[in-house]
């Protein structure tokens, strides 16, 4: 288990640094860079936003399996416990990711019972969860996750927010939150998509409510600034792979397409991803969807397995360094890559080469539609892989968080 400082920020965090900056700090390009890695310093995802019953039907994880995978917010690792492989190692540049990987593996172990989980992580206006969190868990987590937790931000301690409502905060819930207030300004009521009971419905909210915004001058000028839609955790290089779909280079259409295909292509009671997005909370419990790791199905196996994980605050290049060849078994970037130079890209996949064994997978996301590494990787490398495009292809348009234009499966070679 990889140690963390609980409250480095970006200037201190050498890793997102080394992982973000490209260019001169008094550039145009090293300043949105710079704004960022401020920005994504600080708690960035309370839930992940890649689907992670895609990745299962992708990796087609086997009880042998050694997986790597960066955490987020903690809920996809848990998921892959549902499907027991041998062990899971969590890596992340973000401290505070690190905290809540830490305290939502610690939640399964030692709160009683499944109603004590669902209500600790999922349920808002719960003022006993902070009390849960003092009883059950912060013996049972290490110091620097219980210093984290205990720490206060504004005069309250951070484990407070669980009695509020956490999916409100960090950079996204934020940046939910203000497109919310947005839509308000508008005349608009996003949370009114959550009452509707068909996927006519949903089409008809959105075609009459939602797709006109995207005409409003101010949301045009908002989608045309890349510091605006930091909130999203896109940084300057995924903007311009967003850009680069549109024919005028806006990113307006293609954020209108995502939002369409959130809202329209999945019925609301299957999609927690689009009960965050517009209510910004998950569903009552029997009224709609909770996460994968939560659903009652998993819970038992996933609490027997919570043992078979790792957290390290580490990129995955470094991690990989250290690890023996042929190890690892699947591997799940993100959309980590989107960010990287081809060094980077091409260090990230020596070590997945080197560490992988026969019948390893790769999976990953892309802003854009296409893959990342096709044309960017040495061929020594590139060669040892099989694109499995038609599978990804068809995955793609499976993915509920629908905020990713490609999802994307590698095979390595015999």
């Amino acid at each position: 288990m990889t140690e963390f400082a609980p409250d480095a920020g970006f200037r201190k965090n050498r890793k997102l640094k080394a992982a973000l900056l490209r260019h001169k700090a008094f550039s145009k390009e090293g300043l949105s860079e710079r704004l960022f890695g401020l920005l994504f310093s600080g708690l960035v995802y309370p839930q992940i936003w890649e689907d992670p019953d895609l990745d299962m039907q992708a990796m087609e994880i086997a009880p042998h399996h050694r997986v790597v995978t960066i955490g987020s917010g903690g809920c996809n690792m848990l998921a892959y416990l549902s499907r027991s492989p041998a062990s899971i190692d969590v890596v992340d540049l973000n401290p505070h990711h690190i905290a809540l990987n830490r305290l939502k593996l610690a939640a399964f172990r030692h709160l009683p019972g499944r109603a004590d989980l669902v209500r600790f992580l999922a349920m808002p206006g719960e003022p006993s969860n902070s009390k849960a969190f003092d009883r059950f868990l912060s013996a049972n987590v290490d110091e620097t996750t219980r210093a984290y937790w205990n720490g206060r931000k504004f005069g309250r301690r951070r484990v407070t927010v669980f009695d509020r409502n956490i999916y409100k905060t960090g950079l996204l819930g934020r940046f939910i939150g203000a497109a919310h207030l947005l839509a308000r300004l508008h005349g608009v009521d996003l949370t009114e998509m959550t009452r509707s009971r068909s996927l006519r419905e949903q089409r008809q909210f959105f075609d009459e409510k939602i797709a006109p915004l995207f005409e409003k001058p101010v949301v045009r000028w908002i989608t045309s600034r890349k510091s605006s839609l930091f909130g999203l955790g896109i940084p300057p290089q995924q903007y311009d792979e967003l850009a680069s779909l549109a024919a005028d280079h806006s990113i307006a259409p293609v954020l209108r397409h995502r939002l369409e295909k959130l809202a329209c292509h999945f019925p609301m009671r299957d999609n927690y991803f689009a009960w965050q997005a517009f209510g910004r909370r998950y569903a009552p419990e029997g009224e709609g969807p909770l996460p994968t790791y939560l659903r009652p199905e998993h819970y038992e196996t996933i609490r027997a397995n919570v043992d078979r994980v790792s957290v390290h605050h580490a990129s995955f290049t470094e991690l990989l360094a250290a690890e023996p060849a042929a190890s690892s078994d699947r591997y799940i970037l993100l959309d980590a890559q989107d960010w990287m130079t081809d060094q980077q890209l091409n260090d990230l996949w020596s070590e997945i080469t080197r560490t992988a064994r026969d019948g390893a997978r790769v999976i990953f996301r892309t802003a854009a539609e296409k893959s990342i590494v096709e044309g960017r990787l040495s061929p020594a490398i590139r060669d040892q892989w099989v694109y499995l495009e038609e599978r990804s292809r068809a995955l793609t348009a499976l993915d509920r968080s629908a905020i990713y234009g490609g999802f994307h499966i590698y095979g390595k070679t015999a």
